[in-house]
This record gives structure tokens, C-alpha cells and sequence, in this order.
């Protein structure tokens, strides 16, 4: 017996020194690769040598460009407003973003439904060993070979409903995240709409521009032909020659303003500023007529189809169930472990032969887990989780606000626009035939050459107010559809 005790107390010894060697090469293994990674970091990244240099990188310029996604454009095609919509929605980084999350989103109420299984796996445990054993004043060499392998199963039986709460927060979490998505994608239809409505004012005022030029060119020749032959005077010229250089300014200002609103455009599709990009012109375009909804009915097609708001109910549901959730930690769980297989020995023992052994081997065991006491923390996770409720339920509140006074002033700046624009038609006209009036009466000698100049500049001012006008009701109505989210729907059919 006491030969027995001091050959285990060896074996151990001998164990635990060698356990001890092993940390200790395993704590010089990590110490020389942790220095090994500090030593390429700091040679990695390296600061200014002066505070009035710029710390320059190395290879993320390019890493950036390369990165870049372009499209191209057909520039002999005039594109309409869905097909540029469908052209954003493809190429937009930010829908890729949004997709992205929401595909991460369900990725994570997937990892919460597999809670609901039981989790199976295969264990294989292979080991081999031999030592010197010392017995007496004699050394013996011992070999031992472990082969072990078994299929484990783990499983929680009953857990009240936590598991099932998780689950429906996840999947509430999803839902807000695919209505973020739909929010993102009316973000850009909206974007792109507005852009698309400023590229048509700015062609439309291009145009307008060009037309005062002409008429501006037409009246200051006149003038100066009547001149040559004694029929005007100095000033008459000097008067359209002034309104000649002030048409040709602001054609010239009108033109960079077309540049921008078309690279604007370009980058709410996702492609380079400098795209040429043609649309429909807006005399291709039918104006809305007046509203036949009231605003009450824009407000709760609002509360209905808007993406914002129920993303945000969602979040709302889904801080409920983390509630549930967390109040199940107070409870106790009943779950179940056990594994099964077979085991293969071999032991050797110089100089006596050696032996094997092979047999089934099992364990199976119920564990009730139940924490009586952790100094308040699921307490304080509990408040939490109710102060994330009713933050989101404030939240919501909040946005409903902002939705009902979105609605209503895009309401009254819809009828709005759609009287300024039916009164700008009527100047336009009134002007046009102001002007042509004013023509023919300078012509038959009754009007003099001041007149004409002053009704040709009504006419301009009418023609860029009535281009206004138009791109302004094409704009508030569809701000209006954007804060009652009809736009979703709508934008593909304009």
C-alpha cells in the first residue's frame, strides 16, 4: 500500500512539473508573438515628426479609388423619373447598406431560433503519454494511449418562455430593420426626385433664358438699324444694349446652374458627377391638379404607410419582449446534458506487458439552475429594459408629431404651389401678349423703344416664374407623398 500512495504521489509530481513546464513555455510563446505584434505595429504606424506637417498614408488612396463603383449612362436616352429611381435603387451605396443590415438582422433572429434546438456534437479525444516513473531506487518508462469518442447532447428543457422571448425580440428587430430599409429606399426616391425636379427648373430657366436673349438680340438690332437711319436715339440703343448684357448674364448663370443640379442628380443615382445625363423636359410633363384628399387623410395614410413610424413600432415590440426576456432571470432552468460512446485504452508498464481495455462509457444528468442572489443586477437589467420601452414608445410619440406637422405644411404648400402656378400660367400669358403688343405698337411708331424693352423684361420674369412654378408643384406634391409615404408606391409611376 505504501508503494502504491508513493507512485501516485510521483505521478503527480511528475504531472505537475511537467503542466509547469508547459505554462511556462506557453507563457514565452505568447509574450515573444504579443512583442512580435507590437514591434509591427509601432513600425506600422507611425506620427508626424513636427506638428506642422500632415501625417501622410500609405496605399489608402488607391484602396479608395479602387473601391469606386461606376455606372454609365446612355447620354442619347432621356430618362424619366421612375427610370431614374431604378437606376438609384441599383446603384445608391446607401441601399446596399441598408440591405446589408437587414440581411445581418436576420442572420441574428436565425442564431435566436437555433436557441430552440438541442445542440448535438461529436467529441473525439485522443492522448498519449509516457513517463519515468521512479519506484524505489529503480526508474520505470509508463505508456498510456486514451481513445475516446462520443456524441454529446445538450438541451434546455424548460426556461419559462425565455428562449421564445428572445425570439420574437429578434424577429421584432428584424421587421424595424426592413422597414429602415424601405425608409432608406424612400430616402432616395425622395433624393432623387428632388434632384430630378431641379435639373427640370434649371433647363426650364435655360430655356426661358435663351429666349429673352433672343428677344433681347432681336429688339437691340432693331435699334441699332433704326439708329443708323435716324429713327432712334443714343440712349435708346444704350437701353437694349443693356438689356441684351443682362439676358446674355443670365443665361451664362443659368447655365452653371443646370451643371450643378445635373451632378447633383448624378450623385443621388450613384454615379460620377460629371455623368451627361438627359431628362424629359417639363412641357412633357402633366401638371397635378388640386388636392381631392383632405389633411386629415394625408395624416393617417401617414400613420399607415410610413416606414420611420413603423420601424419604430417595431422597436417598441420588440423592447416588450426583451422585458419578458429579462424577467424570466428571476426564474429558474431546467436543462440536460449527457454524451455517449465508446472508450479504448492501451497502459504499458516496463518491463510487464501491455494491456488494453475497450468499453461503452455514458453520462446523463438533469441540472436545475436557479441564482437566489447576484447584488441586484437583474433588477437593474429589468429597469433597464423598461426604460428602453418607454424610450422607445417616447420616440414614437415624438415622431408621430413630427409626421403630423410634416404632412400638414407639405399639405398647404401643395395648394399652395398649385395656385401660384395656375396665377404664373396667367402672367405668362398676360405678358406674352403684353410684349407682343408693345412690338407691334413700337412698329407702327405709337410706342417708343423704352416700352419694349420694359415688357420684354416682364415677359422674362414671367417666363422663369411659370418655370418655378411648374418644378414648384412637381416638388411639393411629391414632398407631400414623401411625408405620407406614399411616394414608396407612386414614384415608379409619375
Amino acid at each position: 500500500m505504501r508503494l502504491g500512495r508513493q507512485r501516485v504521489d510521483r505521478t503527480c509530481n511528475s504531472t505537475q512539473n511537467a503542466g509547469r513546464a508547459l505554462s511556462r513555455t506557453k507563457a514565452v510563446l505568447c509574450l515573444t508573438a504579443a512583442s512580435c505584434i507590437l514591434c509591427a505595429g509601432a513600425r506600422a504606424q507611425n506620427a508626424p515628426k513636427t506638428p506642422d506637417q500632415i501625417w501622410l498614408s500609405t496605399g489608402r488612396s488607391a484602396a479608395v479609388a479602387s473601391a469606386t463603383r461606376r455606372f454609365s449612362l446612355d447620354p442619347a436616352k432621356a430618362y424619366t423619373l421612375s427610370e431614374l429611381v431604378d437606376l438609384a435603387e441599383q446603384h445608391n451605396p446607401t441601399t446596399r447598406l441598408a440591405w446589408e443590415q437587414a440581411k445581418a438582422q436576420a442572420a441574428a433572429a436565425g442564431v435566436a431560433r437555433s436557441s430552440l434546438f438541442p445542440v448535438l456534437a461529436a467529441k473525439a479525444i485522443a492522448e498519449s503519454d509516457r513517463l519515468d516513473l521512479l519506484f524505489n531506487s529503480t526508474w520505470v518508462q509508463d505508456t498510456l494511449g486514451v481513445f475516446q469518442g462520443t456524441v454529446a447532447l445538450a438541451y434546455t428543457i424548460f426556461d419559462f418562455n425565455a428562449r421564445v422571448d428572445a425570439l420574437a425580440e429578434a424577429k421584432a428587430v428584424l421587421r424595424a430593420q426592413n422597414f429602415s430599409f424601405n425608409n432608406t429606399h424612400l430616402q432616395i426616391i425622395y433624393r432623387v426626385t428632388q434632384a430630378y425636379y431641379d435639373v427640370l427648373n434649371a433647363t426650364g430657366q435655360l430655356d426661358a433664358a435663351a429666349a429673352n436673349l433672343r428677344n433681347a438680340t432681336t429688339v437691340q438690332q432693331d435699334a441699332e438699324a433704326r439708329l443708323a437711319n435716324g429713327l432712334a436715339t443714343l440712349p435708346d440703343v444704350l437701353e437694349a444694349r443693356a438689356a441684351t448684357a443682362q439676358a446674355n448674364y443670365d443665361l451664362v448663370n443659368t447655365q452653371g446652374s443646370r451643371l450643378i443640379a445635373l451632378g447633383n442628380l448624378a450623385t443621388a443615382l450613384g454615379a460620377v458627377p460629371t455623368s451627361d445625363i438627359h431628362v424629359q423636359l417639363i412641357d412633357e410633363l402633366s401638371m397635378p391638379g388640386p388636392l381631392s384628399e383632405t389633411v386629415e387623410d394625408a395624416i393617417t395614410e401617414a400613420f399607415r404607410e410610413r416606414p420611420d413610424l413603423l420601424s419604430q413600432a417595431e422597436r417598441i415590440q420588440a423592447a416588450g419582449d426583451l422585458v419578458r426576456q429579462v424577467k424570466t432571470t428571476f426564474l429558474p432552468k431546467l436543462s440536460f446534458s449527457g454524451d455517449i460512446g465508446r472508450d479504448r485504452n492501451y497502459g504499458e508498464q516496463l518491463p510487464l506487458p501491455g494491456a488494453y481495455f475497450s468499453g461503452e462509457i455514458w453520462d446523463a444528468g438533469l441540472s436545475l439552475e436557479w441564482n437566489l442572489f447576484e447584488g441586484g443586477r437583474r433588477r437593474s437589467e429589468l429597469a433597464e429594459a423598461h426604460a428602453e420601452q418607454n424610450q422607445a414608445q417616447a420616440e414614437l410619440d415624438a415622431l408621430r408629431d413630427d409626421a403630423e406637422n410634416q404632412v400638414w405644411t407639405a399639405y398647404i404648400n401643395v395648394k399652395t404651389a398649385y395656385a401660384q402656378q395656375q396665377a404664373a400660367a396667367a402672367l405668362l400669358e398676360a405678358s406674352t401678349a403684353s410684349y407682343n403688343a408693345a412690338v407691334e405698337a413700337y412698329n407702327a411708331g405709337v410706342r417708343n423703344l423704352l416700352d419694349v424693352v420694359s415688357a420684354q423684361r416682364s415677359l422674362a420674369q414671367a417666363r422663369s416664374e411659370d418655370v418655378t412654378a411648374r418644378t414648384q408643384l412637381l416638388r411639393q406634391t411629391a414632398t407631400l407623398a414623401f411625408s405620407t409615404g406614399d411616394l414608396l408606391k407612386s414614384a415608379r409611376h409619375p
